[in-house]
């Protein structure tokens, strides 16, 4: 029985099968944790909700395209260009595919293994204990009645600070991007969301180089960053290495910590 995590999928079915198999997955026995982005830029998205959710042991994260897609399907934003949703959304399955993402966490913890999951990142502002209750906030936000404001409300790179201050709309949607956008930041928490090369801005960082004492003890896996491609710190993995772009993508194996590459079998 081993424990898996992967990176992000984005409805790169074909090339998922094949690194489980390569890997000799046994869905009655492993476990695969999945590091948002689950569809989105890739053919096959009907095929990868639907395999995934057959899993009997599965722990996923949303992403930032993950929450696009329940946004479109709510009716509430229109498809960008390079969206490759229509499968979905032109589905017979189509309300069961949006209540089931709709019904997943933000934010997994393991804190018996000391194992932390997210999207894109974690801000160092924040304690293990706040992050699970802003993941939280916006899970609820997610499952109840006014799922399609919050999804309306999500977009946008403002406010770019945390404050405690913010009203309810802003800090949603700030703890949102943090969540699922998160790249690079300053101290205090100061957000930067239009940069996404191997380089930081001036006077910002990489998320990953600090984190809250509570998080010290804690391996944390992300996704989210392609133009880094695979990252292996101490207590940390960066799992996103671009399948959907034609590279590959990641498979980890937590027991043991050994990577596994599948490169993208989409044609």
């Amino acid at each position: 029985m081993s424990v898996y995590a992967v990176g992000d999928i984005q409805g790169c079915y074909k090339t998922l099968r094949a690194l489980l198999q390569q890997i000799q997955f046994q869905p009655a026995k492993d476990t695969l944790w999945c590091a948002g982005d689950l569809i989105n830029r890739g053919p096959d998205n009907v095929d990868t909700l639907n395999y995934l959710m057959s899993l009997p042991n599965l722990r996923i994260v949303l992403g930032n395209h993950d929450l696009h897609f329940l946004a479109i399907a709510e009716g509430v934003s229109k498809p960008h260009r390079g969206d490759t949703i229509s499968d979905l959304l032109d589905h017979s399955d189509l309300p069961n595919f949006v209540d089931w993402l709709a019904k997943q966490p933000i934010l997994v913890v393991d804190d018996h293994q000391k194992l932390a999951m997210v999207h894109a990142g974690l801000p160092a502002i924040w304690s293990l204990k706040e992050a699970k209750a802003h993941a939280r906030t916006i899970e609820q936000a997610l499952q109840g009645e006014d799922r399609k404001q919050f999804l309306k409300n999500m977009y946008g790179n403002t406010p770019s600070s945390w404050r405690q201050d913010l009203n309810e709309a802003d800090r949603l949607r700030i703890m949102t991007n943090f969540f699922t956008r998160l790249r690079y930041y300053q101290n205090g928490g100061h957000l930067e969301l239009t940069h996404k090369a191997d380089q930081a801005p001036a006077g910002f960082k990489p998320w990953f180089l600090e984190r809250h004492p509570s998080l010290a003890a804690y391996t944390i896996l992300f996704g989210h960053w392609a133009a880094l491609g695979n990252v292996t710190r101490p207590g940390l993995f960066g799992l996103d290495s671009g399948c959907v772009w034609g590279r590959h993508l990641t498979a980890l194996r937590l027991d043991d910590g050994q990577l596994f590459k599948q490169p993208n079998r989409e044609g």
